[in-house]
């Protein structure tokens, strides 16, 4: 008897220690979140808060340099990338997905830092 009742409080110790740890993480989370403004973009630009992904991540996605991005070698890239996971032959849609929004982000990028470029090739299609 006296062995069950020392299990029992052990586990009810236990307990409340667990207990007061994970409301004490939570109100920590809570503070940081809303120190934070409850966003992992918070500090990002507008491009990566609109298209939810940072330029460094679009250049890993399509292997390029962030250093001399031409639309050249972002085009070449993005075919070669969207082909090789083609689902009809065995490849990724998710990853397929990924480089569709790298290549996204990369033409906001160099539209944005380029706006004649824009309305070129707007008028180029027309």
């Amino acid at each position: 008897m006296v062995g069950l009742r020392v299990i029992a409080q052990i586990i009810l110790v236990g307990t409340q220690i667990v207990g007061k740890a994970f409301i004490e993480a939570f109100k920590q989370a809570s503070a940081n979140a809303g120190k934070n403004g409850g966003s992992a973009f918070r500090g990002a630009d507008a491009l990566s808060r609109q298209t939810g992904m940072t330029m460094d991540e679009a250049c890993q996605i399509l292997n390029i340099k962030k250093i001399d991005l031409n639309p050249e070698q972002v085009t070449k890239s993005y075919e070669h990338l969207f082909k090789v996971n083609d689902t009809s032959s065995g490849g990724s849609f998710y990853l397929q997905s990924k480089v569709v929004r790298a290549k996204e982000r990369i033409e906001l990028e160099l539209a944005e830092k380029d706006p004649s470029k824009e309305s070129k090739e707007s008028k180029e299609k027309s």
